[in-house]
């Protein structure tokens, strides 16, 4: 009875993925959850322990963007209510960056909205990536649209350490959701990255109208191009989005399709992100099993459960939160476990970008 998940472990722990049809069964199957959360965490357990990694979100810049993925309330069709700003001032990204380091996070992600940046402004992004790792030892992310090879240079000499591009749905569905780029835009920008050093963040939306084959396709694609940070978002449905629910989201197929990631791609980083706390809800913690980070204080336009009720979270599951240097040193140094919300909120973050019926939808859909 258990020789599929004893099959599905032992592959992943040699560092193989699933067959088609097991994959297709992770989804579809008659799999029982709790041994397959278990197959899944065993990768887990060797390449990350029972550490977890914390990212913090900056939405560097918000809404006025060309195009139309539907999904997202930036987008040019999106009737969301959202508060639109252009890029943020260097002190502000600065000053957020500094409060992401002492909330513990091992990496700070800067959002900005739009098709790709210019290459004036791409300079200007590699002169605050400098001057975050220079003061702070935390990785910096950057998800900034579509990226070639002469911007993913600049970037590199900065010191970036990863670029965010997700593929977000395979690309026979990609259609479904966006016109104005293609599938092969987002891995000609991996590429790009790849390329020059940088490491690559890519992940996947479910919950969008996809088919379980498009859910496996994504995930071996992200296989093939070795993507080594991996962010699983659960669609959250905004009022005002061309896409919304399609109602597939119950908390069992949230965990599904991570312990699927996982077992794809059993030495990636995998990351519970988006819609988390709204469609888990009180299987949240579960998601530690396959997953080893994730995000605290929102999603861009839309809110999150703040740190401490997340690293509370962490500590009663039985995981540890990995944190940063200067952060694990106030640990020891006998600094309070849990920082206090207001330490590291994000001033005009995701957290202040809709309006409170829309922006919180985290305690059930």
């Amino acid at each position: 009875m258990f020789a599929i998940y004893e099959r599905l472990a032992e592959r992943a722990l040699a560092g193989e993925a699933p067959s088609a049809d097991d994959a297709a069964w992770i989804l579809d199957g008659d799999a029982q959850l709790l041994p397959l959360l278990q197959a899944a965490y065993l990768p887990r357990e060797k390449h990350f322990g029972r550490q977890v990694m914390v990212h913090v979100l900056n939405n560097v810049q918000n809404g006025l963007c060309p195009e139309d993925c539907g999904y997202c309330s930036q987008s040019k069709n999106s009737e969301a209510t959202i508060r639109k700003y252009p890029m943020k001032s260097d002190e502000a990204i600065l000053a957020e960056a500094e409060a992401a380091a002492r909330a513990g996070a091992s990496r700070y992600c800067m959002v900005l909205s739009g098709r790709g940046p210019t290459m004036e402004h791409t300079r200007h992004l590699a002169e605050l990536i400098r001057s975050v790792k220079e003061t702070h030892p935390i990785e910096v992310c950057l998800s900034v649209g579509l990226v070639d090879d002469e911007k993913a240079q600049v970037l590199a000499e900065a010191g970036l350490d990863r670029l965010n591009h997700n593929l977000n749905t395979s690309e026979s569905h990609y259609g479904e959701i966006c016109s104005t780029h293609t599938y092969a835009d987002r891995v000609e920008t991996l590429q790009a990255a790849k390329n020059h050093g940088i490491g690559t963040c890519s992940g996947l939306i479910v919950g969008m109208g996809e088919s379980s084959a498009d859910l496996v396709e994504v995930a071996f694609k992200l296989r093939e191009l070795e993507v080594p940070s991996i962010p699983v978002n659960f669609l959250i449905p905004i009022e005002g989005n061309p896409v919304t629910s399609d109602g597939s989201l119950t908390p069992e197929r949230c965990l599904r399709a991570l312990c699927l990631v996982r077992l794809v791609n059993p030495s990636a980083e995998v990351r519970v992100a988006g819609g988390r706390e709204g469609h888990l809800r009180s299987l949240g913690a579960f998601a530690l099993w396959p997953a080893n980070s994730l995000f605290i204080e929102g999603y861009l336009t839309t809110r999150g459960d703040d740190g401490r009720d997340t690293y509370q979270m962490i500590r009663e599951a039985g995981f540890e939160v990995e944190g940063n240097p200067s952060w694990q040193a106030g640990q020891h140094a006998g600094a309070e476990q849990d920082p206090k919300p207001q330490e590291f909120r994000l001033r005009g973050g995701a957290g202040e970008i809709l309006k409170p019926e829309i922006a919180r939808p985290t305690r059930g859909f």
